[in-house]
C-alpha cells in the first residue's frame, strides 16, 4: 500500500486534539471530562516533585484551568474514576479500561530473576502482608516495618515487606487506597474497585494488539520509536511489537502515512485517516489560548516527538547539575495558539504565597514577528503571546493560593515590561480580584 503523504501540521493538529489541547485551561472538571481525557492520552501520570504541584495537579490545570484540587481528589480516591497503575511511569489510568489493564496484571512477569528468588525466598512474608491488609484495611509501607537486609544497595535495598507490597500492587492483588502526605496506602483491590473481580481481562494475545492502539490514539499518527517511547509499560520487547505493528498493517487496521520532511516510516489507525485529512485541510492553528505544561504532561512523554513536530527541544533540567543547567531548574513548557512559544523556570513559594516566574525564555522568532520553525498556522502576534502568557501565570498562581506574582528576567529583555503589564492586567482582572500586594513583586 502507497503511505499517504500529509503536511507536518497535520500530524501536530491531530495530536493536540488527542492532547485535549486545543482550548487550554478551558474544560470544566468532572467524571465524564476526567475520564475522556486520560482514556484519551492513556495515562495521567504522577510524580513525587512538588516545586510548583504534584505533576497530576498540574497536568489537569492545563487542560481544566484553576478548579479545585480536592474535586480532583474526590474523582480519584472516592468515585474512583481513575485508579493508580503503571502506563508511561506511574499513572492513573482510567477504571473504563480495567479490562486490559487486568490482563497486565495478571502477566506481570514474575520470571524476572529478582522477583523469582525473592517470592522463593518470601512466600510466607508475601502471604503474611496480604492477610495484614485483609485484616487491617489500608496501609502504608511504613506500617511494615523491617530492618533492610545487611549490605543490601540499589532497588533491591528496599525491605522485604516492600517488595510483597510492590508485587501485591503490580500483579493487582491489591491497589493504592488513597496517599496521606503523598505516600500510598494499600488495601486489596476488589475493595477499592469491587469489578476487578468480575471483569474479563483482554486476552494476552489481545493485549500488544489494544497497548499499540491505546498509543497510536493517543499521537494520532507515530513512528516506531514514538510508540516504543509513548507508553512504556508494560515494556514489550522490539520483536513482539514489531510484529505487533506488521500484523495491524497486514490486517488494515493501521495504515502507512508519510509525513512531510520526516524520512522514518509513520503509521496511522486506519480510522484516523480522515482525522488527518480534517487536519491537513485546515487553515488555522489547532489550539487556541495559553498555557504552561507540566514535565510529567503527555504531550511530552516523548520529548522528540514535540522536537519533531513542533522545533521545540526540551529538558527536565532537575536532573541536570546546576551548572549545566540552561534555562533553570523547574521549567515549565510555554504553549499559545499551537506553538510551543518559551518556557519558564517556575516555583510556588508557599511559605510567603508567591509564584516565582524566576525566569522566562521566549523563543527568539516570536517578537520578530515569524512563524515557528516547526509546524505552524502562521506568524503569531507578539502581543497576543504574551497577553496570554500573563493570564496563564495569574491563573496558575490562583490555581496555587498564591497572592503575589514574581517576575524575573526574560528574554528577550524587550518582552519584559510588555509580559509585566499583561500580568498586572491579568492578576487585576481574575475571577477573584486580586489584593494591591498582589501586584507590588512585579518590577523585583
Amino acid at each position: 500500500m502507497k503511505p499517504t503523504v500529509f503536511p507536518r501540521r497535520a500530524a501536530a493538529a491531530l495530536f493536540v486534539e488527542r492532547q485535549h489541547l486545543e482550548r487550554p485551561r478551558s474544560q470544566r472538571l468532572g467524571p465524564a471530562s476526567l475520564t475522556r481525557f486520560v482514556e484519551d492520552v492513556g495515562g495521567l501520570q504522577i510524580d513525587s516533585i512538588n516545586v510548583v504541584a504534584r505533576a497530576h495537579y498540574l497536568t489537569a490545570w492545563s487542560r481544566f484551568g484553576n478548579y479545585d484540587p480536592r474535586a480532583l481528589d474526590r474523582l480519584l480516591y472516592r468515585r474512583r474514576v481513575l485508579f493508580e497503575y503503571w502506563a508511561h511511569a506511574a499513572c492513573f489510568v482510567p477504571v473504563s479500561l480495567l479490562a486490559p489493564w487486568r490482563r497486565a496484571m495478571l502477566d506481570y512477569e514474575v520470571g524476572h530473576t529478582g522477583w523469582r528468588n525473592f517470592l522463593k525466598k518470601h512466600g510466607p512474608l508475601l502471604a503474611s502482608v496480604e492477610a495484614a491488609f485483609r485484616e487491617r484495611g489500608p496501609l502504608g509501607i511504613s506500617d511494615f516495618e523491617q530492618a533492610r537486609p545487611k549490605g543490601a544497595a540499589g532497588w533491591w535495598s528496599w525491605r522485604p515487606a516492600q517488595h510483597a507490597i510492590h508485587y501485591l500492587w503490580m500483579s493487582g492483588r491489591t491497589l493504592v487506597h488513597s496517599r496521606e502526605h503523598f505516600q500510598k496506602r494499600f488495601d486489596l483491590a476488589p475493595r477499592i474497585v469491587p469489578a476487578i473481580e468480575s471483569v474479563e481481562p483482554l486476552s494476552s494475545a489481545e493485549f500488544p494488539r489494544w497497548h499499540m492502539r491505546r498509543s497510536l490514539h493517543a499521537m494520532g499518527a507515530a513512528t516506531e520509536t514514538d510508540l516504543h517511547m509513548y507508553l512504556t509499560f508494560p515494556r514489550i520487547k522490539a520483536v513482539a511489537r514489531r510484529a505487533t505493528l506488521r500484523s495491524m498493517l497486514k490486517s488494515g487496521e493501521v495504515v502507512p502515512v508519510t509525513i512531510e520532511g520526516e524520512r522514518a516510516p509513520w503509521v496511522a489507525l486506519a480510522e484516523d485517516v480522515p482525522h488527518l485529512e480534517r487536519a491537513a485541510r485546515r487553515r488555522s492553528a489547532p489550539s487556541a489560548g495559553t498555557t504552561l505544561l507540566s514535565p510529567f504532561d503527555s504531550f511530552l512523554w516523548h520529548r522528540k516527538r514535540a522536537q519533531k513536530l513542533f522545533a521545540f527541544d526540551y529538558t527536565i533540567e532537575v536532573y541536570v547539575p546546576a551548572p549545566k543547567r540552561k534555562y533553570g531548574y523547574y521549567v515549565l513548557p510555554l504553549w499559545h495558539d499551537g506553538q510551543f512559544i518559551g518556557r519558564v523556570d517556575v516555583k510556588n513559594n508557599r511559605q510567603e504565597r508567591v509564584l516565582e516566574a524566576r525566569r522566562v525564555h521566549l523563543e527568539p522568532w516570536l517578537m520578530k514577528g515569524a512563524a515557528g520553525p516547526g509546524a505552524h498556522w502562521g506568524a503569531l502576534d507578539a502581543d497576543a503571546a504574551l497577553a496570554g502568557t500573563g493570564g496563564a501565570l495569574a491563573d496558575l498562581s490562583r490555581f496555587l493560593g498564591a497572592e503575589r506574582v514574581r517576575l524575573g528576567p526574560v528574554t528577550p529583555a524587550k518582552a519584559r515590561a510588555p509580559l509585566a503589564r499583561a500580568l498586572q492586567r491579568a492578576m487585576a482582572g481574575g475571577e477573584t480580584q486580586a489584593k494591591p500586594a498582589a501586584l507590588e513583586a512585579l518590577a523585583d
